[in-house]
């Protein structure tokens, strides 16, 4: 009976279960990895952090933390929660993730986004808009170029509308939009996307330097840029209350990400929600990014992350990445030769929506070719811009396909 008793304690070890699931041992080395870049190489340990370790936990054979089919059932041709499922034997990471499968924590950040966000140098300069407009075409481009190697190579790469939507949107940089889409339109894709999503974001300081000087001469990139004009109090307050109603009424399935970005920059500006503001800039923001990244990371488990779709993925969305980036600086070039050289077309490339990552990168490239050069303020313009255009072209996306 002894015998019997510890023979059955060994085969209920993670360590025995190991022996059968090998995908497990793969995916733990690459959580690990993740949390290598994070702690010691410092890429976005905010996010790779609780991501790299929810996929640490959803693969650790036996603990069942995390069930993917439960969150994948069809009706209707519709995916939704298999609630019945969800009610007996559920663990932990499954009740967490359900913020993110209904869409509040991608919602929530936004609201933290804007709480954080100055939206002053875009007020002060419009014409940051069509460079943040610019900087989208890597989503489409993206999305177009998927459907078309779908039909000419249909043995090799086989998304529909959906999945090239959602791979596009990596294109914008900007990792709740990508979820955000990604569960309307293709959750069984939300693993690899959201890792390649926050990887290219966290990447930006690596990613657009070689792209920023392919494109731009070393004259255009000395350009110094004439001081923004003050913004009142008053069109800051406005703003985002324009904004909210028109980008809502033209596409309604943008309103939560869009309404809540604006929600956040009013407690900011109003000076009478200081304190809504500060927890929505701190608290929130913190308790929220944790929660997501956490259970985005275990949605990455071994048997449906290891596939060739994967990697097509990863390789897509890093062009979506760089073509965004490039458009965001050809965007800039147009504005600097309509102006007379007085814009630098480095701000351009910040028309992705890492935010503030996109505009200090532009800033430091600027300065490494004139010291006098501080285009941080100038940049911020297309990059708050870009966080409301990728919103505009997920509302896209999603009236479209959905």
């Amino acid at each position: 009976m002894t015998g019997e008793a510890i023979q059955n304690f060994i085969q209920s070890t993670g360590f025995y279960l190991l022996l059968e699931q090998w995908p497990c041992i793969i995916m733990m080395l690459i959580a690990c990895l993740l949390l290598y870049l994070a702690i010691v190489k410092g890429f976005e340990p905010l996010l790779l952090i609780p991501i790299g370790f929810g996929m640490l936990l959803t693969n650790l054979p036996g603990a069942e933390m995390f069930h993917t089919d439960y969150f994948l059932k069809v009706v209707d041709g519709q995916t939704v929660i298999d609630w019945a499922a969800l009610g007996h034997g559920a663990g932990l990471i499954d009740y967490l993730y359900l913020g993110v499968k209904l869409g509040i924590y991608p919602s929530l950040i936004f609201m933290g986004v804007g709480a954080m966000t100055d939206f002053g140098p875009l007020i002060a300069n419009p014409k940051s808009l069509l460079m943040g407009a610019a900087a989208q075409l890597g989503i489409f481009i993206t999305f177009i170029g998927a459907i078309y190697l779908g039909q000419w190579f249909p043995d090799y790469i086989n998304f529909g509308v959906n999945e090239a939507s959602s791979i596009g949107i990596i294109g914008g940089a900007d990792g709740p939009t990508a979820i955000y889409v990604t569960l309307r339109l293709a959750p069984h894709l939300l693993g690899p996307i959201a890792v390649a999503a926050y990887s290219y974001m966290a990447l930006v300081p690596v990613i657009q330097p070689p792209i920023m000087r392919a494109l731009t001469t070393k004259e255009e990139r000395r350009i110094v840029m004439k001081q923004l004009r003050p913004v009142s109090q008053a069109e800051k307050i406005v703003f985002p209350i324009v904004v909210t109603i028109f980008v809502s009424l033209l596409l309604p399935s943008a309103a939560p990400l869009i309404g809540l970005l604006m929600l956040g920059n009013l407690f900011k500006e109003t000076g009478a929600t200081d304190r809504l503001s500060d927890t929505a800039q701190n608290a929130l923001m913190n308790i929220v990014t944790i929660l997501l990244s956490t259970a985005v990371g275990a949605t990455m488990v071994g048997s449906t992350f290891l596939t060739a779709s994967t990697l097509k993925i990863v390789v897509l969305g890093v062009v979506a990445f760089g073509i965004s980036t490039a458009g965001g600086l050809l965007g800039g070039n147009v504005m600097c030769k309509l102006t007379g050289r007085k814009v630098n077309p480095l701000i351009g490339s910040a028309g992705v929506s890492a935010v503030p990552m996109a505009a200090r990168v532009s800033n430091t490239v600027g300065q490494k070719n004139n010291p006098s050069n501080f285009l941080l303020m100038h940049a911020m313009g297309p990059n708050v811009a870009g966080v409301i255009g990728s919103a505009v072209a997920a509302g896209i996306l999603i009236n479209i396909f959905s």
